[in-house]
């Protein structure tokens, strides 16, 4: 039994023009700026108004950067803050005893820019754990600076010898802390109270 094809053969007109091999589908024959027949205005505005965002993007990443170098702007939450002076003023303490021999002036030098990353750095909603904090942190950056004899009473005696005498860093540090701190609470409520 004989099949007959069901398509006539390709001895039409080609659909493509001269430019176009008639090989391609409707979308890669259609010019760049044409549009497809039937295609609604709400796409066409949709995407219009992307492209004047993006526009608007583009301008506004091509203003020139105030002058002055930007620090980094991290967000502590008040635990995170807290874990943040302890481990750094313990590392202090750690690289203090091994560089100048446990040197407390030195110490003390260290603890007042924690102090002041701590009050930068901690969210603006626990800005007033800050000072809280930071007294803690000192004196766990004292234990590996403190003169112990042995023991644990030695490393004790130490310690509360080594909070005796670097008192004044001690206050410093937290009052500079504490003065960063009132400045931006007191900035945070007037903003949530223009925001109300």
């Amino acid at each position: 039994m004989e099949q007959h094809r069901s398509r006539p053969p390709n001895d039409g007109p080609r659909r493509g023009g001269p430019h176009q091999p008639a090989h391609l589908p409707p979308q890669a024959r259609r010019g760049p700026g044409e549009r497809r027949p039937g295609q609604g205005q709400g796409r066409g505005t949709r995407r219009s108004g992307r492209q004047e965002h993006g526009g608007r993007q583009a301008g506004a990443a091509a203003q020139p950067f105030p002058p002055g170098p930007r620090l980094p702007g991290p967000r502590l939450t008040g635990l995170g803050s807290g874990l943040f002076c302890a481990v750094a003023m313990f590392l202090l303490g750690c690289l203090d005893a091994l560089l100048a021999d446990g040197a407390l002036p030195v110490y003390g030098v260290l603890f007042v820019p924690v102090c002041v990353l701590t009050a930068l750095w901690v969210r603006a909603g626990d800005v007033l754990t800050a000072p809280v904090v930071l007294p803690v942190a000192f004196a766990v950056g004292l234990l590996p600076v403190a003169d112990g004899g042995g023991g644990l009473l030695g490393r004790l005696m130490g310690l509360f010898t080594g909070l005796a005498t670097q008192a004044g860093w001690l206050y410093g540090g937290t009052l500079v802390a504490g003065l960063i701190v009132l400045v931006r609470r007191v900035q945070w409520v007037r903003r949530r109270r223009r925001r109300s």
